[in-house]
């Protein structure tokens, strides 16, 4: 590695553990741990791994462990493990990740697709395996939701990553490349990284706050091919940047992010989208897909590719045909200036405007933290096994807040904010 290299490894390190994590001294920080999308960290991310690890037991961490994984294994088991043991996973992983959510301590995931590994796996069986995976993974996604432990999600170049997205470029130099990009996106090539988030976290709040002093009773999202209405319910809440942890800890879950978000009403949402981006789920990509919904159902779902892969994931339980995220990101997002589809959801997330099919967040709705799965439901909240990103995003998008009284006022224009912060 080069000492030039380093040194931004040094400071991406640096802004995952002081200004992601907000690891604190005394805490135990678990590296890894599965997800939807992976088992563990890959091994190719071992370089970062130990930089981090060493400078979290410089900042006080008690312990520092990492749960690795292989995403090759998962396509070995869809190919040639027994169909009726789907089910099935290894319960030590979950725990570990459970301790460490439960005590409120720290856990960091590191993004690492490899986007073509599972394309030629049958759907029902991975759909099948994600279903079974949730339903594992319910007890620690619920802390992780309550923000009971501070966490981050990040992302590390692999080889088949960098090949996927960088095709043009000379093989040697792709995950050169690709780190680059990384660094960019993440604020590290500013002169002082640490101030660059502070300020980015100060005004993506300054944005919450004016929506949600604004409290509107709808957004209408308008583009030459989407023409889309979702209602807000009653005292809901735009989040965006920094969280506060159950312990007290200020914490950013993300690194990229770009994205201020809230839940819509899971009833009143109307009209037609189309997807901007790829869709990258469960190893399995959905392009050019567009919906029709109706009274916050979907009632009519196609796809140029990956359609198959769409029609039964919204037929995965009631909630999956209706809306848990709209989230508002400007077109000139640094993701978005890349011009590069990633297919990893942290990342080309924050290209875009986006919805999400699925589960809604709780902490969206004043005192919904507190409210029973009967109430949230009531309020407008949307509870689902899934949860899928979709972008609608673009520079020709136009986003209005519908005021209770009908009034229009501007949100967003030609894919930016309207108004000043």
């Amino acid at each position: 590695m080069s000492s030039e290299f380093e040194h931004k490894i040094e400071k991406y390190a640096e802004v995952i553990l002081k200004i992601g994590l907000n690891l604190q001294p005394g805490q135990r920080l678990l590296i890894g741990g599965p997800t939807s999308s992976s088992d563990g960290i890959s091994f190719e991310a071992a370089p970062l791994v130990h930089v981090i690890a060493k400078k979290a037991y410089q900042m006080g961490a008690r312990l520092v462990d990492v749960i690795w994984g292989d995403e090759q294994l998962r396509s070995i088991r869809f190919r040639y493990g027994p169909k009726n043991s789907i089910k099935e996973y290894p319960k030590w992983r979950i725990d570990a990740r459970y301790d460490i959510s439960q005590s409120g301590d720290a856990n960091l995931l590191i993004m690492s697709p490899n986007p073509d590994l599972l394309n030629s796996m049958d759907t029902s069986l991975i759909l099948k395996f994600q279903f079974y995976l949730a339903k594992h993974l319910k007890t620690v996604l619920d802390l992780v939701s309550q923000y009971y432990l501070n966490w981050l999600i990040i992302s590390a170049p692999t080889k088949a990553w960098a090949d996927k997205i960088l095709p043009e470029q000379p093989s040697i130099e792709r995950i050169a490349k690709l780190w680059d990009i990384i660094f960019d996106i993440c604020r590290i090539t500013k002169d002082d990284p640490i101030s660059a988030w502070q300020e980015h976290d100060e005004n993506l709040h300054k944005r919450c706050n004016y929506l949600n002093k604004k409290q509107y009773s709808a957004l209408k999202l308008t583009s030459p091919e989407t023409k889309l209405t979702i209602g807000l319910p009653k005292d809901h809440i735009w989040h965006g940047g920094s969280v506060m942890s159950k312990k007290g800890i200020k914490f950013i879950p993300n690194l990229p992010t770009e994205e201020i978000f809230t839940i819509p009403d899971k009833n009143r949402v109307d009209g037609v989208v189309k997807i901007t981006k790829p869709i990258f789920h469960q190893g399995l990509i959905v392009e050019e897909a567009l919906f029709t919904f109706s009274k916050g159902r979907i009632v009519n779902a196609k796809a140029k590719i990956g359609e198959d892969l769409i029609l039964k994931t919204i037929d995965f339980d009631e909630g999956a045909r209706r809306l848990g995220e709209i989230a508002l990101v400007p077109h000139s997002s640094p993701i978005s200036k890349t011009d590069l589809i990633f297919y990893n959801g942290l990342i080309d997330e924050n290209a875009s405007c986006h919805i999400a099919l699925g589960q809604g967040f709780k902490y969206c709705l004043k005192n919904g933290e507190n409210m029973t799965e009967e109430d949230y439901n009531s309020a407008g909240g949307n509870s689902s096994i899934i949860h899928i990103d979709m972008m609608i995003g673009s520079p020709k998008m136009d986003v209005d807040g519908i005021r209770e009284d009908n009034i229009i006022e501007p949100v967003m224009r030609h894919g930016e904010w309207a108004f000043d912060v």
